[in-house]
């Protein structure tokens, strides 16, 4: 049977590319995502280098004023914390979620919890790694971080 979010997952169409930057792997597979969504905004949280994050976009062809970049978040809470408001301005009601695979159920977790308790949708899309799966105890502790964000 599928629930309210479930449903909402199904039909609202992402406005927004969310890459949790610091992997040029993600920003690669962005570039080549928003290729395929040109109507799409990119919001980078905390990637490499400004002159290095625009390059990869502006040699896949993005025009920049597509682009936007953050580097307040210094972790993946923080990726969704310091951006929840330049969302809800923008009254923006889904997202795709670009992480990497091994990072994606934690990312994914506090999508739900951060971005859900404020009605935005994440739309999840893993990009390969060799990388191993995180520990649970990180997730465990992302969790209770942003559980206590929503509280406050």
């Amino acid at each position: 049977m599928f629930t309210d979010r479930q449903l909402q997952k199904y039909f609202i169409k992402p406005k927004v590319i969310f890459i949790l930057g610091g992997h040029e792997e993600r920003e690669r597979f962005s570039a080549k995502l928003a290729l395929k969504h040109t109507n799409l905004a990119l919001l980078v949280s905390s990637g490499g280098p400004q002159i290095y994050i625009t390059k990869i976009f502006m040699n896949a062809g993005i025009n920049n004023n597509r682009l936007y970049l953050d580097y307040r978040a210094k972790d993946t809470v923080t990726n969704f914390v310091s951006l929840i408001k330049k969302l809800q301005i923008q009254k923006t009601k889904g997202i795709y979620l670009i992480t990497s695979n091994n990072h994606v159920n934690r990312a994914k977790t506090i999508g739900e919890i951060i971005f859900g308790t404020q009605g935005i949708i994440s739309k999840p899309f893993p990009v390969p790694s060799n990388t191993p799966s995180e520990p649970l105890d990180k997730l465990i502790r992302d969790v209770g971080r942003s559980l206590l964000w929503i509280i406050q």
